[in-house]
């Protein structure tokens, strides 16, 4: 997989970057797999904006995703599919009784190669517990709750390390730093996701963010003091002086909100070890 650069015959495309592609195998997708997405543009159910800067963007289907396979599954890759809600491959697949799924695709799927779930050997794509899978391996996909399905490690290009596993625990090392512990009956994945370059594409243009349905983001030093903590003042230079904050004045960049206690015995070594408190 590569990243493909634009001729620069507008200062726009002199930047920007995509990626090839070569990893997908049709366009189609299955229609019996297929949602409608209403568009939401951030706001929640009682219309409230809780995500700022949404709206707009082109219309898109939703990819009914299957995070929690049934055990005892010998599946076929059928079609590696590009999907507009996540930055991963999807693969549509086959079990042994003519059901399709999607599910995320890894680094080693391609058209035609088979998997296996439950209870099955260490291999490339299978999914078992993390109590079979040897200390060491990278897995994706990963379960917090047995039975829940994967919620974690689903973005391109991620995996954890499988660094130990004591007392019905499993401790993983997670893409961001963090080393933690899960039920050593959770499922994962082995392998990493795929579409390995996502995090090199530069945008390069406005209007492609505009078509992801992101909106423009003003600075909170050309606004006036009434709408921004750091606004205000006579044109010269601010923030320098002020501690980063949001439009609301709750601190911001390095100020931690994280609050769930319930979890912190789970984590081992937080991905903030050896950064600025």
């Amino acid at each position: 997989m590569a990243i493909k650069a634009y001729r620069p015959i507008t200062p726009a495309q002199r930047q920007k970057t995509t990626e090839d592609y070569d990893q997908i195998t049709t366009k189609k997708p299955m229609k019996s797999l297929l949602a409608a997405k209403k568009q939401q543009a951030g706001k929640n159910n009682q219309g409230r904006i809780t995500v700022r800067h949404r709206g707009g963007g082109v219309k898109r289907h939703y990819r009914i995703m299957t995070y929690n396979l049934p055990k005892g599954l010998t599946l076929k890759v059928e079609e590696i599919e590009y999907d507009p809600n996540r930055s991963a491959r999807i693969a549509r697949v086959k079990d042994q009784n003519g059901t399709y799924y999607y599910v995320l695709a890894d680094t080693k799927m391609e058209k035609g190669t088979t998997f296996k779930t439950g209870d099955v050997e260490v291999e490339d794509s299978n999914r078992l517990p993390l109590e079979n899978i040897p200390v060491g391996t990278f897995v994706y996909a990963i379960e917090l709750t047995p039975g829940r399905g994967a919620q974690m490690v689903r973005a391109a290009g991620a995996s954890a390390q499988l660094m130990a596993k004591e007392d019905g625990y499993a401790t993983l090392k997670m893409p961001s730093g963090e080393v933690r512990k899960v039920l050593a009956s959770c499922e994962a994945s082995i392998g990493t996701v795929s579409n390995l370059q996502h995090q090199n594409v530069k945008i390069g243009a406005a209007g492609r963010k505009r078509r992801k349905g992101i909106r423009p983001t003003v600075r909170g030093v050309v606004m006036n003091a009434t709408d921004h903590p750091h606004g205000g003042g006579d044109g010269g230079r601010h923030g320098s002086g002020k501690a980063p904050r949001t439009p609301w004045g709750q601190l911001t960049l390095g100020y931690r909100t994280r609050h769930n206690k319930k979890t912190n015995k789970m984590i081992v070594r937080s991905r903030h070890e050896g950064k600025r408190k």
